[in-house]
């Protein structure tokens, strides 16, 4: 029979990995960069810390928090945010051989590719007079506080996987998310809401599906993965008590259960156990502020408007408006799927159904998070996975465009943005980014570096490799899109 004052061995070196080596700990996490005493992702679930583990941080930072209006499924670059007057002169004409030459492409590989002009005008908009469709007139007419990039590039031309390399720097499943190793890196200072806030909304066609997986803690303790509120209906599944449960009743409940899990831990050093306690008790405060929260009765009819909003209803303008309540809140991500965007064919009506309510939202954010004082310090991403085609695909009737991952645009603003600017271009077609390329793992150097984290030391030991968000292959910060 054991005694049941031993412990096991694995126990006893989690432990001596968490104390003894405290030290040693200490000094290596110091001369990489990172806090002395920064813990490993087991200690700080162990250790409860609301802070996260860069402490401090690498640098000053210019933003505290981040929205990531995501576009699922490929908004075209060729209709929002980059010109190309030669492809408007090329419509109908076939497509250069040498432009597309030994480039990868989904739908129309191995078919005839014939030029798609522009489906819409440009013009010059806000004070900076950038070029900006005029599907998005009152998004462009902010232009001068944004960051226009039009020399993005990615490796992953389906959309799942490419949905995969955006949120988490990898096309590999069961990676953490950005949002999750941005609210491990960082903390949180929301005490009754999560750190990391996914919303999702869509607009007439099918949406693009997105899988759970995208907002995911991956090897990072579970406490970091992204929690999904809705608009409609209650914002999170059970936050309100059953009938004949008081607040009391679920207090002891959460106390109890807590006990015993803290059992547990004392004899078992699993830094997941730790995270349940945390999460039951962020549970349970959420049974109160989430309730607050999805109440938009304290807006102003001004300010409903503004955004488009419709309160109980899942819609690209709802969903901006609580993003600004949560940040407002201390929530460090909140990553917002507006669906949608994979127009392959009838690229003409999707675009007009789905650019207004969109083109209001984003713009509303940015003018409401400014007015309250809120965008200096708030991080602002619009874009989607990848762009589209400058060929037409489908027919004359029902034309469309098809994935495109060698140029697309994003735009950007708040904390730490240059206002004002263009970086980047594309060719004279729209197919390959030509001028101060902008990977992905650069768009996510250029988000840790504004948040003060510097991506190159940030890393987490996971199966014998020093794993971070931008990887393994060269990555850096944009530094002329920084102010």
């Amino acid at each position: 029979m054991n005694d049941p004052l031993s412990i096991q061995r694995r126990t006893f070196l989690a432990r001596a990995g968490l104390s003894l080596g405290g030290a040693a700990l200490s000094g290596l996490l110091a001369r990489d960069g990172l806090a002395a005493g920064s813990p490993s992702p087991a200690s700080l679930a162990l250790a409860g810390r609301a802070s996260g583990a860069v402490y401090p941080l690498h640098h000053p930072p210019r933003a505290k928090s981040v929205i990531f209006l995501c576009l699922a499924g490929g908004p075209s670059h060729l209709e929002t945010f980059d010109y190309k007057p030669v492809l408007a002169q090329r419509d109908g004409q076939d497509m250069p051989e040498s432009v597309t030459a030994g480039q990868p492409i989904a739908q129309l590989q191995g078919k005839k590719l014939v030029c798609l002009g522009p489906r819409t005008g440009f013009s010059q908009r806000g004070e900076g007079g950038a070029l900006v469709s005029d599907l998005l007139p009152k998004l462009g007419g902010l232009s001068h506080k944004l960051a226009i990039v039009r020399s993005m590039v990615t490796e992953q031309i389906n959309h799942d996987p490419a949905h995969t390399f955006m949120n988490c720097g990898t096309a590999l499943s069961g990676r953490p998310s950005m949002g999750a190793w941005v609210t491990y890196g960082l903390g949180s200072e929301a005490d009754d809401l999560p750190g990391f806030v996914v919303m999702t909304s869509k607009v007439g066609r099918n949406p693009q599906p997105i899988a759970a997986r995208q907002w995911h803690s991956g090897f990072l303790p579970g406490q970091f993965q992204g929690v999904e509120f809705t608009t409609s209906g209650a914002p999170v599944h059970y936050v309100d008590n059953p009938p004949g449960v008081s607040a009391a009743h679920q207090r002891d409940l959460i106390d109890t259960v807590a006990a015993l899990e803290h059992h547990r831990l004392g004899s078992v050093a699993d830094p997941e156990i730790a995270t349940r306690v945390k999460q039951y008790e962020l549970a349970f405060r959420m049974q109160a502020s989430v309730p607050q929260l999805a109440d938009l009765s304290d807006e102003t009819a001004e300010t409903l408007a503004l955004y488009g909003a419709e309160p109980g209803k899942a819609t690209v303008g709802t969903n901006c408006l609580m993003a600004r309540r949560l940040v407002e809140r201390g929530v460090r991500f909140v990553h917002l799927y507006h669906s949608d965007w994979d127009h392959h064919s009838g690229i003409d009506s999707f675009l007009q159904e789905i650019c207004p309510p969109t083109d209001q939202a984003a713009a509303a954010l940015l003018v409401d998070l400014e007015r309250r004082g809120l965008l200096d310090e708030t991080l602002v991403l619009i874009g989607g996975e990848f762009g589209r085609t400058p060929m037409g695909q489908g027919n004359k009737d029902g034309i469309g465009r098809d994935h495109h991952i060698k140029g697309f645009s994003m735009a950007l603003a708040g904390g730490g943005i240059k206002a004002g600017i263009t970086h980047g271009e594309t060719d004279d077609f729209g197919y390959n980014a030509i001028k101060d390329i902008v990977h992905v793992r650069d768009l996510h150097a250029t988000m840790l570096h504004l948040l003060g984290i510097d991506h190159g030391k940030f890393t987490v030991e996971y199966q014998g490799l020093d794993a971070k968000l931008t990887g393994v292959e060269p990555a850096k910060p944009v530094t002329a899109i920084m102010a």
